[in-house]
Order: structure tokens, then sequence, then C-alpha cells
């Protein structure tokens, strides 16, 4: 049996499940492409146990008329309007004949699919609002999915599978977020697709994190990114970015240090001195970490990622948790959320590490290809000296020297603004680096106080631990 049947069975043996479910009983409403979860619960036996309502209100006039307006047709705002609608409508007709015994749902989905001689970008935003219990308040669930492949048929055919993984995990795979998440990518390719944003709400959930589900959601490979905000929620990116410009600084902020925050209020006011004043209150600071600096072995330290969200929040950076590991990749990624310009925020040490052979190894073209991805749009390193200790040498863009065949490209983006030199300089805090304050603090040097903000000591307790090992 090859892989497409293969995953056709499973999908099917999903949805003839949940027919199977006297438990569980709702309605469907997928607008701007097919029907395509609905069918799978047609094609499977018993289909009567789970469809009580199809509809696909593909006219806007028609899809107003039952929903009210909205700015957007594609959007959470409109999946919103018809969750609340359809599911009402569901209790107000079927509450007292099977309330007793039923867990309800309403699954919904607003999808931009491929059209006649349309490039894209596709996209679904994808909802239900379901019991847990029968009798019980609504609980809601919503995500947000990229379309990846050209190909009409193909998204077709994803939605309709994200479809049906996505009521088996909901009414199945809930006790735990990893197999969750996982039972939601099950039987898809991840190169057709990705999921940026999860989130739940309403019953059961109030305590819930949906930080740890957008973690669960780069750590499994569903998502390239996720961005949590300061107050704690988490963000769709290309809703939350979209004409907005960026300052990001890369790191592993175990723990978060003045310097960080110093060299990101430095690069901060050099990119506020090319936009326009109107844009000014508009910039977002983003402090992205890769998974690589999440795993001990093959696991997330949960704990300590969410004391690393919240000392950081607590200065008030957004965090983008990603599994990229090179800078041209981030480039690439910040493009597809905003075209307004992008300040990447990097010290001589990460700078060097950009003329490393090493990153470019599997890419034609090497560094000059992986530099012109660097530089997409308006995209543009902001570097902070660095001091030499053995030297004592400061050492800034300008004085900074490239490895020698590299010397005309280094040259060539200075010279065209793609690297800018940021006038920083706190000769205390660049004599001590992240590393020798994590050996202070793990050796009992009571002077990593004087590098680290009071909004991190939840992480210098951790670090404390993993000393004591």
């Amino acid at each position: 049996m090859d892989s497409f049947t293969q995953t056709l069975a499973a999908t099917q043996e999903k949805a003839f499940e949940i027919n199977m479910d006297k438990g569980v009983y709702g309605s469907f409403a997928e607008i701007g492409a097919g029907q395509e979860t609905a069918n799978w619960f047609f094609r499977s036996s018993g289909a009567a146990g789970t469809v009580a309502k199809t509809i696909s209100a593909y006219d806007m006039t028609v899809s107003d008329t039952l929903y009210g307006q909205a700015r957007r047709y594609v959007s959470e705002e409109r999946l919103k309007q018809m969750m609340d609608y359809e599911y009402t409508q569901l209790l107000d007709r079927l509450g007292e004949k099977r309330g007793k015994d039923t867990c309800f749902f309403s699954f919904c989905n607003t999808v931009k699919a491929k059209g006649y001689r349309d490039n894209g970008p596709w996209s679904a935003w994808i909802g239900v609002r379901f019991q847990l219990k029968p009798g019980m308040p609504a609980s809601d669930f919503v995500m947000h999915v990229r379309l990846l492949v050209p190909d009409h048929d193909l998204q077709m055919r994803i939605l309709g599978i994200l479809g049906v993984n996505l009521l088996y995990a909901l009414f199945y795979k809930l006790d735990r977020m990893e197999q969750f998440v996982q039972s939601v990518g099950d039987n898809l390719d991840r190169a057709f697709y990705e999921i940026d944003f999860m989130r739940f709400s309403g019953h059961g959930f109030g305590m819930f994190d949906n930080r740890i589900l957008a973690l669960e959601l780069v750590h499994n490979g569903l998502s390239e990114a996720t961005l949590i905000c300061p107050d704690g929620s988490v963000a769709q990116p290309a809703d939350y970015l979209y004409t907005r410009p960026i300052v990001l600084m890369r790191g592993s902020f175990l723990p978060v240090c003045n310097i960080h925050l110093e060299m990101m209020d430095a690069v901060r006011t050099k990119f506020l001195e090319s936009l326009p004043v109107e844009q000014h209150s508009r910039v977002v600071d983003i402090c992205e970490i890769s998974l690589s600096n999440l795993l001990r072995g093959k696991n997330v330290d949960l704990l300590e990622f969410l004391d690393r969200i919240e000392a950081l929040a607590a200065e008030g950076k957004m965090v983008m948790v990603t599994d990229i590991a090179r800078f041209h990749r981030i480039s690439t990624l910040l493009s597809q959320y905003t075209k307004e310009p992008v300040a990447i925020a990097l010290s001589i040490g990460l700078l060097n590490e950009i003329f490393k052979d090493k990153w470019a190894e599997d890419t034609p073209g090497g560094i000059l290809a992986t530099a012109g991805h660097i530089f997409v749009n308006k995209t543009k390193f902001y570097v902070t000296p660095w001091i030499n200790r053995t030297t004592g040498e400061f050492v800034t863009a300008g004085t900074y020297k490239a490895p020698e065949k590299y010397h005309y490209l280094y040259r060539h983006l200075r010279e065209t603004g793609c690297i800018i030199e940021v006038p920083y300089f706190n000769q205390k805090l660049l004599f001590q680096t992240p590393r020798d304050i994590v050996r202070m603090i793990k050796t009992g040097d009571e002077h990593w106080s004087e590098y680290v903000p009071e909004t991190a000591c939840r992480l210098v307790e951790h670090i404390k631990e993993e000393g004591e090992k």
C-alpha cells in the first residue's frame, strides 16, 4: 500500500470512528473552498451519526446575510462570526431534543484557496466550537493554516484531512498537548502546509497556557515559528506583524542579560533614524529563540522556556520561537510577514559567524547566495561593538575585518547600507559575555546580579540548580 493510499485509509478510519461515536454531533460550515471536511464523513459509513448540517455560503452576499459584515472574509473575525451563528443555531434546534447525551460541535473554516491566475498566498482559518461534556458551556479552538503548494486539488485534500484530524484530536487526544498537536498533523507532508497559530479558549481552558501549545507546534515541525506577546497571548505572525517595522535579536537569553536589553535599545534608536516619525510607534521588538536553545536531549524544558518568555515579556519584548538555525531563513521568514524595514541586531561575534562556510555548505552559490537571502527586501544588520578581552581592541562594524576571501563582499554590504554600525558602548557589560555570567551564577559569584535584570530571577534559579547537579 503506497503512502497516499495509507493516508486515505487512515483518514477514513478516523472519520468512521467519529461517525460511530453516539456522543458527538454537529454542523459543518466551510467557505472559500469545497466542503472537504464534511465530505470525509459522508464518504464513511454512518455519517448521520455525526452530521447535523453542512453549508458552504460561497456567495459573499449570502455569507454576509448569515454571519454579518466582516472586514476580511478569510480572517479570525469572520471565523468567529461563523462559529457564533452555527453553534447557536445548533443548540436552538437540537439542544432540548438530545442535549443531555450529546457533545455538540460546530466545525467552521474560511479559506483562500488557489484560484484562476492566482499566485497566492493561500491560507485558512479553521475553528471548532465544542462541548467537553454534554450540557457544558462551549469551548473554542482556532488555528491558522498556510497552504504552501500551488495546486488547488492538493490544497482541498490537505484541508479535508486537517479537518478530520482536528476533530479526532479534539474528541480523543486532549489529555496531552504534544499528542494533540501530532494528531492534527497526522498523515500530511509538512512541505504542503504550515500551522502557524493555535489557541484554546472558553470553558475548561481558562487556565490553559496557549504558549505551550505554540511551542509544541514548532517542536513537532508543524510550524517554523510562533509569536508570543508580552501579555502572554499567542499571535498569528502575519496578522500581527503586517505593515510593522521589526527589531529582532537572536539568542538563547539564558539568562536574559542587561547587555541584551541595552543592545536592543541602541539598535532601536539607530533604526528609528531611518524611519518616518509616524512609523516609530509601530516598531516591534522581537527576541528570537531557536528551538535548539530550548532542547535538553530530545525534550524541551517547558518551565525554563516559560521563564525566559516571562523575563523578556517583563521588559516589553515579544518572543519568537523558531526551528531555524541560519540567518538567511530568518530574513526570508520575516519577509513573509511584513514589507516594512527589518533591523536584525547582532554583535561582532555573530557577524563573524555569517562568514563561516559551514552555514552555506549545502546552498548553491555559497555565502554569496545566503547574503542575498539575508538582505531581502528592507532587511539590514545593525551591528554593535565588541571588545577583545585579550588585547583590549575595540571592534566596530567599521573596523571589523572579514575573512580575506569575503573582504570585498563585506565592503560591498557596508557601502550599500546593508550593514549599519551602532555606536553602542558599555565597557563593563562588553567585558562579560552571557557565558561568563552563567559561570558566575553556577560558581556562586554574586557579581552576576550586576549583569542580569531583576526580571530574570527565575532563570537564574534554573541555572543555579543546573550548576548544583
